[in-house]
């Protein structure tokens, strides 16, 4: 296969109010961080639970306006779907030690919460990403899904 590809599809949920900042230029930007689970089971045959975070950095892009209604919309436990690429940053810490992060650019946001769940205003209503077809694509096995969602209380941070 000539050429690459650069894609990452996350729906988990806010670990945190996403944070709203300005550039210099006036450009705003949003990051929060996601956690997603995974199952699988063990030799033993226990089903064990992991759950990753996911940072992710928010641009508005063209009249798009993807951060402001991410700063907007979103706080801690909301579910979301992105879609972006992976991108690593470089930097020098205060110690001289080369540092490194890796992101999620979001290219694509979709509100997954119900309208007025919890009791709290209404966010936009966006329809959850397609599930995949089971022709060999790599979509997990019905055994695989998780039974729940991620109990915003469980969130360590």
């Amino acid at each position: 296969m000539a050429g690459s590809l650069n894609r990452v599809m996350l729906i988990g949920r806010c670990t945190a109010d996403p944070e709203m900042r300005y550039l210099p230029s006036g450009q705003p930007v949003t990051q929060l961080r996601i956690a997603t689970n995974r199952y699988s089971t063990s030799q033993e045959g226990e089903r064990r639970e992991f759950t990753d975070y996911h940072d992710v950095v928010v641009w508005n892009m063209g009249g798009r306006k993807l951060a402001e209604l991410a700063g907007q919309y979103l706080k801690k436990g909301s579910l979301v779907y992105i879609e972006g690429r992976l991108q690593t940053r470089s930097w020098d810490g205060q110690d001289g030690q080369k540092r490194y992060r890796t992101e999620v650019n979001a290219s694509d946001i979709q509100f997954m919460d119900s309208k007025g769940s919890e009791g709290q205003e209404a966010s936009p209503r966006v329809a959850p990403f397609p599930a995949a077809s089971s022709s060999g694509s790599g979509a997990p096995e019905s055994s695989d899904i998780p039974d729940g969602d991620i109990d915003p209380d469980d969130i360590p941070f």
